[in-house]
């Protein structure tokens, strides 16, 4: 009992790279409101801003493997956690666009190499019993983290007008540069973990390896582990180098199937579209600046509650269910908030305009009184009558008052992807990536789906405020659940199950 609490004290502490991604991540969904109209920023510069982290963090996946392969996972990971603190500072300080996307992407390059590197140490020093619920200890603190940035905003969006410091100006600022104080203590806590046991053995540190795997298992467990992984070193390190070509070998193609049908439907099915624009699409429900804030906690706490629920079943019902369960439920989610949005109509009257501070109805010309039946037509007629960037500063009001629609259906629609993805692909994918591929080319396979899965995380990130402006929020919604309908269909066909398998077990069964 004693060594399994080590075993989770080490992971825990591991995985704080997972918590500080999390918040780096859903913070920005709260400074994005004011960014665009201090520093002017275009659909696609916002867009820019908000991903830039994740353009960095492919570079970073697709290195981050090989390196710790050469100088061990726990190396890399003390540099990523000194990144992290960079960034927040940095983020904090910026004077203009550029600035903040360099600031943001010292940040992408962490939380890269730690998404890859943290399963990968995780599932080296796990038991098979156990090693789905200590990999999710990195989703859970992903989620933490979500979750902890979302109250935070909230807190301090309370602050402004308070009288104090944190003022309409200056509090995005106080948002982005809190997150020096987690990836500092981070920094510290990296000094007390071990080193990879399998990462030892592999570079024949053979004392060190065992005496990591008898502290951490103990001595009994220790000689059966050490046993199958000297095996499995040894049957590949006569012929097997770990290399990009190596990727392509015949051996591989089922698991790299796998890899890359999970980590990108992942992302493509809207993600980080949903946590890093939370706020911006409450608001485009009519809700509100505020109510929008405090939506967005909830956000936060279904994360966090639905991804405890998949740590307790993961181990037990297995990957394959829950992946399926939870896709199924995403698609759902997703057509339900594109109806929400289909039936949304804009009207915009005077009495209205006259109770939005800062518009006179003498700005906006003929569209006051005009009933809208889509969000782009009515956005473009606003945009026309008063400019991108003084839309910009008033739109939350602006919606707020013209929208007629059911805001809670996109309150569930949200919800519920948000805990269909806590139980399924926010977990299960970095589980099965840290399980699928051979000891000796894990680093490099988990480096470049990785790198692949960012990619397409980039992609969604960028091009959803052009979405939201010229498809609109309706058609948005329903492309990604289309997605994750194709993506139901293909795993349920392909997938294997690795629950209660060591690693070298699943490299006997699935590498041909």
């Amino acid at each position: 009992m004693k060594d399994r609490r080590n075993q989770i004290w080490i992971a825990a502490l591991v995985s704080l790279g997972g918590f500080l991604f999390g918040f780096d991540a859903s913070v920005i969904s709260g400074v994005t409101k004011y960014i665009k109209p201090e520093f002017a920023l275009s659909d696609f510069e916002l867009g820019w801003v908000v991903s830039s982290p994740t353009f960095s963090a492919m570079f970073a996946m697709l290195v981050a493997g090989t390196i710790s392969d050469r100088v061990g996972r726990k190396k890399v990971l003390i540099v990523v956690a000194f990144l992290y603190a960079i960034s927040a500072i940095w983020s904090a300080m910026a004077g203009g666009f550029a600035s903040l996307v360099m600031a943001r992407m010292i940040g992408g390059l962490a939380f890269g190499a730690a998404l890859v590197l943290a399963p990968i140490y995780i599932a080296e020093i796990s038991l098979a019993d156990n090693r789905g619920k200590m990999v999710s200890i990195q989703q859970l603190n992903i989620v933490v983290g979500f979750s902890a940035a979302y109250f935070s905003n909230y807190y301090l969006q309370g602050l402004v007008g308070t009288g104090g410091d944190i003022t309409e100006q200056t509090v995005w600022r106080w948002m982005l540069g809190i997150e020096f104080a987690p990836a500092i203590v981070y920094f510290i806590a990296l000094f007390f973990v071990p080193r990879s046991p399998r990462w030892l053995l592999v570079q024949n540190r053979e004392e060190e390896g065992r005496e990591v795997l008898a502290n951490l298992h103990g001595k009994e467990q220790m000689e059966l582990e050490y046993q199958q992984i000297k095996e499995s070193i040894e049957e590949t390190s006569t012929t097997r180098k770990a290399s990009l070509s190596s990727l392509l070998h015949p051996s591989l193609r089922f698991v790299i199937l796998i890899g890359l049908t999970v980590g990108i439907l992942q992302q493509i099915t809207g993600v980080n579209a949903i946590y890093f624009y939370a706020t911006t699409i409450f608001e485009q429900s009519g809700v509100g600046q505020n109510a929008a804030f405090a939506q967005a906690v909830w956000v936060g706490i279904i994360n966090v509650v639905f991804t405890l629920v998949a740590m307790s079943l993961i181990d037990r019902m297995g990957r394959k269910p829950l992946l399926l369960i939870g896709i199924f439920g995403i698609a759902a989610s997703m057509f339900l908030t594109s109806y929400g949005f289909k039936q949304a109509t804009y009207q915009l009257t005077s009495d209205d305009v006259f109770k939005i501070e800062g518009l006179e109805e003498e700005q906006l010309g003929g569209v006051v009184g005009q009933l809208y039946s889509d969000d782009v037509s009515f956005k473009n007629a606003m945009k026309g009558a008063l400019g991108e960037v003084e839309f910009s500063k008033l739109e939350g009001n602006i919606v707020k008052e013209a929208i007629q629609m059911n805001p809670i259906l996109i309150l569930i629609g949200i919800l519920g992807f948000v805990a269909s993805f806590a139980i399924s692909l926010g977990p299960v994918m970095w589980v099965m990536l840290s399980e699928l591929f051979p000891n000796w080319i894990r680093g490099l396979a988990i480096s470049v789906i990785g790198f692949i899965n960012s990619a397409t995380s980039w992609l969604v990130q960028f091009i959803f405020p052009w979405e939201l402006a010229n498809l609109g929020n309706a058609f948005t919604y329903l492309i990604y659940g289309l997605f994750a309908i194709v993506g139901f269909v293909i795993l349920y066909r392909i997938l294997p199950e690795t629950k209660g398998k060591s690693l070298e077990q699943i490299e006997k069964e699935l590498v041909r």
